[in-house]
């Protein structure tokens, strides 16, 4: 892929990027445009070349789970690193980012306190399924697991989504 075609997916899929980049960080924003950066870095210097055998956007989320994963190495190895200090940094266009618009929604909140309760892989798969419309296939590539497992992770993690937010309900 051109670098100007490469730059226009980016910039195409780059909102879900963000989220899913959030998604990997554990909600920190500050660590989530780190790894979205480096993401973006190892795309354009060559380092990760998209081949075609996924979607771009399957494609890049690996990446970018990938790199999260990467980071949290590091930042356990250096905790003294970590980039806490940095700002939270507003869209260039205006637009609310990601954490912004699901924070304003209570049913949200209600949602992302019952995923957080989740098994990291159950959370990640639910959340490339409901916010970043992959398949659950597709998930599964990004995770780096099987079709059956991706599936078990995807059923069991809607079952205890189910039951959680039927005794929130019932509070």
């Amino acid at each position: 892929m051109q670098p100007p075609d490469l730059e226009r997916e980016l910039d195409r899929v780059h909102t879900a990027a963000f989220g899913w980049a959030l998604a990997c960080c554990g909600g920190d924003r500050s660590r989530a445009e780190d790894v979205l950066q480096s993401s973006y870095l190892k795309i354009l210097d060559g380092r990760a070349r998209f081949d075609g055998r996924s979607s771009f956007k399957t494609w890049l989320f690996g990446i970018v789970h990938r790199t999260a994963l990467e980071e949290q190495r590091r930042a356990r190895l250096r905790p003294w690193l970590l980039l806490g200090w940095l700002g939270a940094l507003q869209a260039p266009d205006g637009r609310p980012d990601p954490a912004t618009a699901l924070a304003r929604c209570e049913a949200s909140q209600r949602l992302r306190r019952a995923l957080a309760v989740l098994p990291r892989r159950q959370r990640e798969l639910l959340h490339l399924v409901f916010y970043q419309d992959l398949t659950i296939a597709e998930a599964g590539a990004v995770l780096g697991v099987s079709l059956g497992t991706a599936r078990t992770h995807y059923q069991r993690g809607k079952a205890a989504l189910r039951e959680m937010l039927k005794e929130v309900d019932r509070e």
